[in-house]
């Protein structure tokens, strides 16, 4: 259209129609994806909890395990055990994984990106944790087990082999283990220094791993941070000793 103002004209142009997405979807081939969310638990007696990046899930007294929260294309809650039996549980990005009684592996929750594959099948695990899209178990003969989604950044490059580890930690790609003789150990990729200023000495007894960086707990109640510093993850980290896991 066009529009006269003293003596001028100014033209003005019609904005264009952008595609509905779900034309856009068709011609694309994708699927529109279904979002799903349950409810948390009302009920008491549960004993542990564990979060993933949507859903959540809960370790009950009389060793069943409850999900909730939300799962894209309903993934995050596929296959959740029904039976009871547990004694702990963890959480990756949508998959989640559970040890039984019976120290056996259960896997369950989303497998889109192989994150559930190559899970162990033998029974012997004393811990489990949850990566992002992989999953991190402690043999009860010290033993350190990997499996899921290797990412392009080489999830489980380097991944130890030797039989003489007493706790394990993951949450991203990264991954870190306590030896027996209290040395840190730590593997998969450092694209963004995660694995950057590791101790080299003894005496640690806790771990904990946060998206880029680490924390290690010295016997002597110290506080060690390792890994990435680019967003102040370190900064003013206590320098003093007393400090207890929790």
């Amino acid at each position: 259209r066009t529009a006269r103002r003293s003596g001028t004209s100014r033209v003005r142009r019609r904005p264009q129609r952008r595609a509905p997405r779900r034309r856009l979807r068709r011609r694309l081939g994708q699927r529109r994806r279904l979002y799903v969310r349950r409810d948390a638990p009302t009920d008491a007696g549960h004993v542990a909890v564990a979060c993933g990046a949507r859903h959540a899930v809960a370790l009950h007294s009389d060793g069943r395990v409850v999900t909730w929260g939300r799962g894209d294309d309903d993934d995050a809650h596929a296959d959740v055990p029904t039976d009871a039996g547990y004694v702990a549980i963890a959480c990756g990005r949508s998959h989640s994984v559970a040890l039984r009684d019976d120290t056996r592996v259960v896997m369950f929750g989303a497998n889109g990106s192989g994150q559930r594959a190559d899970a162990p099948t033998d029974a012997g695990y004393r811990a489990i944790a949850g990566g992002f899209d992989h999953t991190v178990a402690l043999h009860s003969d010290g033993r350190v087990v990997t499996w899921g989604w290797n990412t392009l950044f080489g999830t489980f490059d380097a991944s130890p082999t030797e039989a003489a580890y007493a706790s394990i930690a993951t949450r991203t790609c990264h991954s870190v283990a306590l030896r027996d003789d209290g040395r840190v150990v730590t593997w998969g990729p450092d694209n963004m220094n995660q694995l950057a200023d590791a101790p080299t000495d003894a005496g640690y007894v806790s771990l904990a791993r946060g998206y880029a960086h680490s924390v290690a707990l010295h016997e002597d109640g110290r506080v060690i941070t390792f890994g990435d510093r680019e967003g102040g993850q370190r900064n003013d980290a206590p320098t003093d000793a007393g400090y207890v896991a929790i």
